[in-house]
């Protein structure tokens, strides 16, 4: 969900944003050309694993799990990122082709960058790919170091990779599943075993 914001409003969100620290004036110009501010429900997802990446998000608020499968398995939650992180590298590298899904784990809002826009603005201008490219490659680093240990504490059997578990809202719906039951009459006696 898209939310359109005052430009100058936009260029201070840019700039505080921690990822983007210390970027200059120049560079902060051509990212806040490309951005806007988006929000995501839970259990909403922001990218598949598959999927064309042609965008990456820096989030200002919520949790965003990551997650991926392999052909024979179910969803497993990779990492979890907040407030302050980077979601979303792949624009950056072919084939552009996003390599984990990304999942609102609660209310996110998030600076939205077109990634398609921001590759030309880096070739013409090498610094700023450059700087991406470094901020970046330190996210890349970090997250992967933190991929290794969970992999080393899977198999050492110290820990379980976590199910991915989202319960949408409409599901009770779909399902005729009767509400959480309080003890009180909830009018679902017939199915209800606090009523039964």
């Amino acid at each position: 969900m898209k939310t359109p914001t005052h430009p100058d409003s936009m260029a201070t969100r840019v700039a505080l944003h921690p990822f983007l620290a210390g970027i200059n004036r120049a560079q902060l110009a051509l990212l806040t050309d490309c951005a806007m501010v988006v929000r995501f429900a839970p259990g909403e997802t922001i990218f598949r694993e598959g999927e064309l990446a042609n965008r990456f998000y820096l989030i200002e608020s919520g949790k965003v799990t990551l997650e991926s499968s392999g052909a024979q398995s179910d969803p497993v939650v990779i990492d979890t990122i907040g407030a302050g992180d980077l979601l979303g590298w792949s624009w950056m590298f072919p084939p552009y082709v996003w390599h984990f899904t990304a999942r609102a784990a609660e209310p996110v809002t998030a600076i939205f960058f077109y990634g398609t826009i921001l590759r030309e603005y880096c070739e013409r201008n090498h610094a700023l790919g450059y700087e991406l490219f470094k901020r970046m490659g330190a996210v890349m680093i970090k997250r992967l170091q933190a991929a290794r240990e969970k992999l080393l504490a899977v198999h050492s059997r110290e820990t379980a990779l976590e199910p991915v578990g989202f319960r949408a809202p409409f599901m009770d719906q779909e399902l005729d599943i009767p509400p959480a039951c309080d003890g009180t009459k909830c009018g679902n006696s017939a199915r209800c075993a606090a009523h039964a």
